[in-house]
């Protein structure tokens, strides 16, 4: 599909990527601006030691049961010594940070440029601000040994089927997938119900994820299948070198 100059300048890189091929040297200049954006990424993360990555939705404000739900979820993530990871924007972004700072935890977020809900949060230690959603995907999973999903959208829904996915195939090893939101989530794992008795996915993808309220409960699966399965109290911390700029 041609597109006019005007048009194009409204449009964004993805959309433009994903128009269909284009000359070589704009298929080329695309892929520096995603490789740069990885690299940036690479360097404000590598030093965080083991993260939990915290999904849901931008649009639940302070006050609402789920933000606190989400914030007592962040004190005790950090508790047990985590960084705190989210997407880095409000909501329940927001509560998951802001509880990792009020238990003197790391907190960091990966914060995507959109029309709406871009700005980072105030309770972040560190942050990235990114343009392409699939290089935010890759950074949420790839520093986290564990993935809490609470109430969200399609962003939400995305992330904690990324995950599954991830690790139903072993692409990623078998880290612990908990759903927050028992009344919430009721369809969803109605639907996943009926995945199974359609054989699209076995039963034993059922035990891929822990479906609670219970924070302790959550807190308790993680502290096995994640700090004591992959044995995180002895995990190698890279230190910065600062004549490469690192800190």
């Amino acid at each position: 599909m041609a597109l006019d100059k005007k048009n194009e300048q409204k449009i964004s890189d993805e959309q433009l990527f994903l128009e269909g091929p284009r000359s070589r040297g704009k298929e080329l200049y695309f892929a520096f601006k995603v490789f740069f954006e990885f690299i940036n990424g690479f360097r404000k993360f590598h030093f965080l030691g083991p993260c939990a990555t915290v999904f849901g939705s931008a649009r639940f404000g302070e006050g609402h049961p789920y933000y606190e739900m989400t914030r007592k979820m962040g004190v005790e993530l950090a508790r047990l010594g985590f960084t705190i990871m989210t997407g880095g924007g409000p909501g329940l972004m927001e509560a998951a940070n802001r509880g990792a700072k009020e238990a003197q935890g790391k907190s960091v977020g990966c914060n995507i440029a959109i029309p709406w809900e871009q700005e980072h949060n105030q309770y972040l230690d560190r942050w990235v601000n990114m343009e392409y959603f699939f290089v935010r995907k890759v950074l949420l999973s790839k520093y986290s040994f564990a993935f809490i999903v609470m109430p969200g959208g399609y962003g939400t829904l995305d992330e904690f089927f990324e995950s599954l996915t991830l690790i139903q195939t072993g692409k990623i090893k078998k880290f612990p997938v908990v759903i927050m939101g028992k009344e919430y989530h009721t369809q969803l794992i109605e639907h996943i119900n009926n995945m199974v008795k359609a054989k699209t996915i076995s039963s034993d993808d059922k035990k891929l994820f822990l479906f609670t309220d219970n924070i302790q409960e959550a807190i308790d699966h993680i502290q096995i299948t994640a700090i004591q399965q992959f044995n995180l109290k002895k995990r190698k911390v890279f230190k910065p070198i600062k004549i490469l700029g690192e800190k």
